[in-house]
């Protein structure tokens, strides 16, 4: 075990250059086009307070790895391939990318973030379903 101590912003800088991050609206083409699944890190509270992004899958942050692992017994039924598009997204782009570097070590090697997270998507005029809204 190395012992080098690195903090959060240099561990963020090297994770990300190892993410082909991408923007709110090529997220947004990307699952138009069937090529991505969107999957929502996003706490309750938050997904309360600003809505949801329609067909995103919700798997809170602690949950991640064992819903989204295709070689799990507790993978969500999307989570079928280490070739899916998997493109999270936290509340502004932080979070999300240590989750992407983490699914890639899953051997998620198409893994990835929005840049900027929900609040990109927001600001962009994308789908949001509001606060409330029944997903069914």
């Amino acid at each position: 075990m190395s012992d080098e101590r690195v903090g959060i912003d240099e561990l963020l800088e090297r994770v990300r250059s190892g993410l082909d991050r991408i923007g709110a609206r090529e997220a947004h083409t990307a699952y138009e086009a069937g090529d991505a699944l969107l999957v929502d890190t996003r706490y309750a509270a938050l997904r309360e307070r600003d809505g949801l992004i329609p067909g995103a899958l919700v798997v809170e942050r602690n949950e991640l790895e064992w819903r989204l692992d295709p070689l799990g017994s507790h993978r969500a039924p999307e989570a079928d391939s280490h070739d899916l598009r998997v493109v999270v997204f936290c509340n502004e782009g932080y979070a999300s990318s240590l989750a992407a570097a983490s699914l890639r070590q899953l051997g998620l090697h198409r893994a990835t973030d929005v840049i900027g997270g929900f609040q990109a998507w927001k600001a962009a005029g994308l789908p949001v379903l509001p606060p409330g809204t029944n997903r069914d």
